[in-house]
């Protein structure tokens, strides 16, 4: 049984990195006490977006299309091929850049959510792709891996759009009528 939930927490891996960095986010807001100002909660919740998110998710997906890429291209549905570490490095690159960002500033996190939002959007397309044309209902092509290719980057550019929207001695004036 252990087993099995390991499995299914690793199988799952951008939906237990969403959550993680959920509950890290509620934990460091909760721990500095006298956090009511809505650009200090959106400050944590994007920090933590980009370290589980992207940091850790594309790490986790790098190290598994480069050193277990028969694993990787079996739980999508498809063949091994030289792709899987092009694939691989791709994800290490997003993963440093998202590292980088967590404590960065505005413009450096915003790369860090545009890059891989257009990536994983892309591949929630050949997942559709491949649904529709192959009939590929394989749990990494329409799986939980699916729909957090379209969720995380809409939550990642929400986040963005949130903490900038709260920046620290940025007016927020009411529309008039």
């Amino acid at each position: 049984m252990i087993g099995q939930a390991i499995a299914l927490v690793l199988s799952n891996f951008t939906a237990t990195f969403f959550v993680l960095g959920v509950v890290a986010a509620v934990i460091s807001i909760t721990v500095r006490r006298g956090w009511t100002d809505g650009g200090r909660i959106a400050e944590e919740f994007l920090a933590f977006y980009l370290l589980f998110n992207i940091f850790l998710s594309f790490f986790y997906n790098f190290v598994m299309h480069v050193f277990f890429g028969d694993m990787a291209a079996s739980f999508i549905g498809w063949q091994n091929s030289p792709f899987q570490a092009e694939v691989g490095f791709a994800s290490l690159g997003f993963a440093v850049v998202g590292l980088m960002a967590f404590r960065a500033g505005a413009g450096l996190r915003l790369a860090a959510v545009v890059g891989p939002a257009c990536f994983l959007l892309g591949a929630a397309g050949g997942h559709v792709y491949q649904m529709i044309t192959a009939h590929n209902f394989a749990p990494g092509n329409a799986g939980a891996i699916f729909w957090t290719d379209i969720l995380i980057p809409l939550l990642g550019l929400a986040l963005v759009w949130w903490r900038h929207h709260r920046e620290p001695g940025r007016r927020h004036v009411a529309a008039s009528a």
